[in-house]
């Protein structure tokens, strides 16, 4: 009995390895491999191999994942066309489910704690400090962010299990019930995109953020297209959401840097936050909205002019964030004329410097948003 068990655990095990593998074996063919194996003698591999191969293979692509599983798992065996198909020696094994762990399997388990830990690791690094690698990494990495767009409440309302009475509602389904009122009808309001608008500082110092920046605003404005603007910040202001709607981010960043004269230049954030306002913002762009300034305050214009025109920008906006690189390390202090200047108009200062900080910094957004 032990012995019979221990071969169907073997069985339900190189199905399951195919799983893992990329096939799709649901229970009903496993079921069916199961059946068919009993009507064969297991000591023949070349049996048991196309009892296999019929019963839990589907598609064409599944064969050579098939063939390789059955390799790695019952050994080599001769197909019926002569050839050998794997000429690996023979070692059947079995893997329990849920049962003791081989030294293969912990080793394996180690190293992939180590990825995790490296991972985890890479999330909070500051992006000024990584390397070539590190960045495609993390590209990989910032493409996977949840950046579901905020949402607010509309003036329109929908039907709802909960919320207000609705009385013509429940008068028409009164009428289609014979007059019998079997169900109250209930309104709530809609909800709708909260619009956001992401300024981002193009300038000398900020050089170093700037590319993970815009790749994080390409992901915004992909989300939610119609409610999401996003200019940058140097000498001028210049508008790229256009740019970044394109769905490749690659090309998406190439157009928006060509689209921006004063990359890596200067810094005038009072004078370009003054044409966003006049030009953008008065007009409906910042009205009720989430504005996220990236920056690290570095200002060489006129600071009075900064002071009024993020003064003038809390007015109008649902909320003004600004997202400075260095907040993120311990021993900064909001010393920069731009920031110190700014800052008692600002609803929250936040760390800019890392993917981390990125996800916190869309919470907030959200949370400001409601």
């Amino acid at each position: 009995m032990d012995e019979v068990d221990h071969t169907l655990e073997g069985l339900v095990g190189f199905a399951e390895a195919l799983r893992h593998s990329g096939m799709t074996c649901g229970p009903e063919r496993v079921r069916t491999f199961l059946d068919a194996t009993a009507h064969v003698d297991l000591a023949e591999w070349t049996r048991l191999y196309w009892a296999g191969r019929l019963t839990l293979c589907s598609e064409p692509e599944d064969l050579p994942l098939f063939d390789a599983a059955f390799a790695a798992w019952f050994g080599g065996v001769e197909q019926s066309g002569g050839a050998a198909a794997r000429t690996r020696p023979a070692r059947p094994r079995a893997a329990p489910l849920g049962g003791d762990s081989s030294g293969e399997s912990t080793a394996a388990d180690t190293d992939q704690l180590a990825v995790a830990g490296d991972v985890e690791t890479l999330r909070r690094r500051d992006l000024a400090e990584l390397d070539e690698a590190e960045r495609a990494h993390l590209r990989r990495m910032l493409s996977r962010l949840d950046l579901r767009p905020p949402r607010r409440s509309s003036l329109r309302r929908r039907p709802a299990r909960r919320g207000t009475l609705d009385p013509d509602g429940t008068m028409r389904a009164m009428l289609r019930s014979g007059g019998e009122p079997v169900r109250l009808a209930r309104r709530a309001r809609a909800g709708r995109p909260r619009r956001v608008v992401l300024l981002v500082d193009v300038s000398g110092s900020m050089s170093a953020y700037a590319d993970a920046l815009l790749r994080f605003a390409h992901l915004v404005v992909r989300a939610a297209p119609a409610s999401t603007e996003v200019f940058t910040l140097g000498t001028r202001l210049t508008r790229v959401t256009r740019q970044l709607r394109q769905r490749d981010p690659e090309v998406a960043l190439a157009a928006a840097g060509r689209a921006v004269p004063d990359f890596s230049g200067g810094t005038r954030l009072g004078e370009t936050l003054r044409v966003f306002l006049d030009r953008w913002g008065q007009r409906g762009a910042a009205r009720s909205a989430v504005v996220v300034l990236f920056s690290d305050g570095w200002e060489r214009g006129d600071t009075t002019e900064l002071a009024e025109g993020v003064a003038r920008l809390r007015r109008l906006a649902r909320a003004v964030l600004w997202a400075n690189p260095h907040a993120g390390h311990a021993e900064y202090s909001p010393v920069q004329s731009g920031i110190v200047a700014a800052l008692p108009h600002v609803d929250v200062l936040v760390a800019g410097h890392s993917l981390e900080a990125l996800r916190t910094l869309w919470e907030e957004v959200h949370r400001q948003s409601r």
